[in-house]
């Protein structure tokens, strides 16, 4: 392993923001975000990448991480910032971190950040919880219900102790599927869920459910983040948070912008709208 990196003597200002989207799939959905970190810190090193960072006594790399996904559960959407010192090609950067962690931890995107905070960007997350044992059509009824309540209280340990706060407020669409094929019955609930303050989570929303229905589920849920982003009540649509970001980069290469992208759930166009 490469020496740790230590920040200069004389600290150099950072020229370039970059935004970087990776990926937690397989058995390294159960890495906790301070573990991620660690990686992602060392693989910043063995990069070679020009890392700026912080003043004052004790130094640190300049890396911002923005909702980050609850340990166990895997994701398509993971979010960081980092500054650099030097300018770099997001391509090849995204190529040398990518190389540099492990299988599982997939950087998928790195694009130069333009105008605005990330942060306040990812408003919103679409989840898809798989329930082996379950039946689709036990598992709409059950939904049927969630969605008939306007108020479900949940519990949940926290650093302060056991909480119960709503989970039904920040759920803005909830459908059902199945998986395809001679499989057992297992239902696919495809949530997407407003950020705020309680955090509601999709292991909240699937304690939610089971609070007002009886679900057989003979197994651990499988939590996966789709996409978070800028949010579109009316329709319960996540939009993609990097495409300001490219589309300012394209503008300054060729003064025209690009199109605004939106991630749509599996069935969503035939799924109805949760006010």
């Amino acid at each position: 392993m490469p020496p740790v990196q230590a920040p200069p003597s004389q600290q150099l200002p950072a020229v370039q923001k970059l935004r970087v989207r990776f990926a937690k799939r397989g058995r390294l959905r159960f890495t906790s975000h301070r573990d991620f970190q660690r990686a992602f810190e060392r693989a910043v090193r063995r990069a070679a990448l020009p890392v700026a960072f912080s003043h004052g006594f004790s130094p640190h790399p300049k890396i911002s991480y923005a909702g980050a996904a609850p340990t166990g559960a895997a994701s398509e959407a993971e979010y960081l910032e980092i500054s650099l010192t030097q300018e770099r090609d997001p391509e090849t950067v995204r190529a040398a971190l990518d190389e540099a962690l492990p299988p599982g931890l997939d950087v998928l995107e790195v694009v130069v950040a333009g105008p605005g905070s990330l942060a306040d960007r990812l408003e919103a997350s679409e989840w898809r919880i798989t329930l082996p044992g379950v039946a689709a059509d036990a598992a709409a009824a059950a939904v049927e219900q969630f969605l008939g309540r306007d108020e479900i209280l949940v519990e949940r340990m926290t650093k302060r102790g056991l909480r119960s706060f709503d989970c039904r407020a920040a759920v803005l669409r909830l459908t059902v599927a199945s998986e395809p094929g001679p499989v057992a019955a297992c239902a696919i609930l495809q949530v997407v869920l407003r950020h705020g303050t309680p955090a509601v989570r999709p292991d909240d929303v699937l304690a939610g459910v089971r609070e007002v229905a009886t679900l057989p589920v003979t197994g651990p849920a499988q939590l996966t983040r789709l996409a978070q982003g800028p949010l579109t009540a009316d329709t319960g649509t996540v939009d993609d948070p990097l495409a300001r970001d490219r589309d300012a980069n394209q503008a300054t290469a060729t003064g025209q912008a690009g199109p605004h992208q939106t991630h749509t759930a599996e069935g969503d166009a035939a799924a109805p709208s949760v006010p």
